[in-house]
């Protein structure tokens, strides 16, 4: 999260330093999943062709998997997680790696950009602040430096046991739900020839009725060799009283030749910060929101919150943007994880305990395979009902009864709060490929007088401000309004077929107000 938010502030020109733990990624293969969304933002960053290049499994091998009842190898399947359902509204295919490899991926590009500087191989300690700035106290973990950072604002992005959020005094709630979990890592040539029977899935979660709704869960780190499992064990187990390849064998359904590299063990609980800001202190990522890796919601969810944060900084640094604009961030990211983890995360553990207390194939094959067959379309409706937005929030011109959540619907229609759907341009080209680094005002059939106003209001409020003038035919006439002015993180802050209201005030709305400029730093 702090490199991609690197990038996200280096390449608009803002000086950083980037404070990371270790000299190497560590090779330990979570995070793997990266949606479309996410995808967008490494297009941007200048980094998704090299992404793609770094993935470990076969592009056919998508990032969509599949659930199974009782074992792995079971006669009760359905495909689960298909986020391919919503790729006409992306920009960006998804894509499958390692976190160790995207993390190489973002070091490279760090490296590219001369604003940012890296401390590799220090932690941040402590961190203070005041009317002028802020200042963070790191020190090397292998050695004795230490050093002091001065900056305008510092941002923890560093986990879920956070110590810029602790010494800033940002408070958490939790969900606790008394699990101790186990992450394996091991290597298999023959699990690989026994899915053969389920070719291209890339993961596979196993619903087992002991385990009242929790995951036994199998992901690719490489295709044919190297796995990662995780699931519940009992509260003492430790790496020397339990047989973890009886374990593998059992939630397998079958006996087969292994080689565990790696075990690790981690607590399973939801814990969202009850704000992502103090001040001149922010927090992203895992530092502000943590859950169980189900689904791949959390290195996504990190990412947007970098994408989020990144622009604003920038904007507010570089005297465009206003208070209100800093505040948005905990605003919208705040409410939207607190949804991901209820009405996804959390949800999806309870659902499934009630039908495993309920629905037994031996008592009564029938009602169970009905029931089976029913949340085959139910892990559809998921894929399409995952929709962050921020309707609520107070940048935006939403609904009156908006509210900021990770529940939507997917739609082409502009609405204020969504992500702007692509669509091609009369030109061949796809609007995204317009998009500038400030705002875009998108104005279909529009008068020039009507450009004019937005021009000038920009430059009042010295708004960097794109215009992409088109027809409202074809695909165009899928958004449904002949204006849309879209954020830098491209969610759409107005639309409308006229202005009602100055474009003066609808910029104003969005910038959080204008403030005075000063000396741009960030750690």
């Amino acid at each position: 999260m702090g490199l991609g938010l690197a990038i996200e502030l280096g390449q608009r020109g803002v000086d950083v330093v980037v404070v990371e733990r270790y000299h190497q990624p560590q090779p330990v293969p979570k995070g793997q999943n990266l949606t479309q969304r996410t995808m967008e933002h490494f297009h941007f960053w200048g980094a998704e062709p090299m992404l793609r290049s770094a993935r470990t499994v076969p592009a056919e091998y998508g990032i969509g998997g599949m659930t199974t009842y009782g074992a792995l190898l079971s006669p009760y399947t359905y495909d689960w997680l298909q986020r391919e359902l919503v790729q006409p509204f992306y920009y960006q295919e998804n894509e499958r790696l390692p976190q160790y490899q995207t993390e190489a991926v973002l070091r490279a590009r760090v490296a590219e950009l001369p604003s940012v500087k890296v401390l590799y191989g220090w932690s941040g300690d402590a961190v203070e602040q005041d009317q002028h700035g802020a200042t963070l106290q790191v020190s090397e973990r292998e050695g004795d430096g230490t050093r002091t950072i001065h900056a305008q604002f510092v941002v923890g992005c560093d986990g879920s046991r956070s110590g810029i959020r602790e010494t800033a005094g940002i408070t958490q709630t939790r969900s606790d739900h008394d699990k101790l979990m186990v992450l394996l890592v091991f290597r298999s040539t023959a699990l690989h020839e026994l899915l053969k029977c389920y070719p291209n899935k890339s993961f596979y979660n196993v619903l087992h009725p002991d385990l009242k709704g929790y995951w036994q869960f199998f992901g690719r780190v490489d295709l044919g060799t190297t796995w990662f499992f995780h699931a519940p064990v009992p509260k003492d187990t430790n790496r020397d009283n339990f047989d973890f390849h009886a374990y593998l064998h059992r939630a397998v359904g079958q006996e087969f030749d292994l080689d565990i590299d790696y075990v690790g063990f981690w607590d399973l609980r939801f814990a969202v910060s009850d704000t992502y800001r103090n001040g001149r202190i922010f927090i992203a990522g895992d530092a502000a929101h943590s859950h169980p890796p189900y689904g791949g919601y959390g290195i996504n969810t990190g990412f947007e919150d970098a994408r989020n944060l990144g622009w604003k900084l920038a904007a507010f640094l570089q005297g465009w943007g206003g208070e209100d604009l800093l505040d948005s961030y905990s605003g919208e990211r705040q409410p939207v994880f607190a949804s991901t983890a209820k009405d996804f995360i959390e949800k999806s553990i309870h659902v499934d305990g009630d039908f495993l207390a309920k629905f037994d194939p031996e008592m009564d094959k029938q009602a169970f395979e009905n029931e089976w067959n029913r949340r085959l379309h139910g892990a559809t409706e998921e894929v399409g009902a995952f929709e962050p937005h921020y309707e609520g929030s107070r940048t935006v011109f939403g609904p009156d009864d908006g509210r900021t959540n990770a529940m939507g619907m997917h739609q082409h229609r502009a609405r204020a709060g969504h992500h702007l759907s692509p669509a091609m341009l009369s030109d061949s080209t796809n609007v995204y490929e317009r998009l500038g680094t400030g705002f875009t005002l998108i104005a279909l059939d529009a008068l020039p007088g009507e450009i004019r106003r937005w021009i000038d209001a920009a430059k009042v409020l010295s708004v960097p401000l794109e215009i992409v003038e088109d027809s409202a035919a074809d695909s165009r006439s899928l958004y449904e309004s002949r204006f849309i002015l879209v954020r830098p993180d491209h969610f759409i802050t107005w639309c409308g077929d006229s202005v009602d209201v100055s474009p003066e005030d609808i910029l104003a709305v969005a910038i959080g107000e204008h403030t005075a400029p000063f000396r741009s730093s960030v750690a």
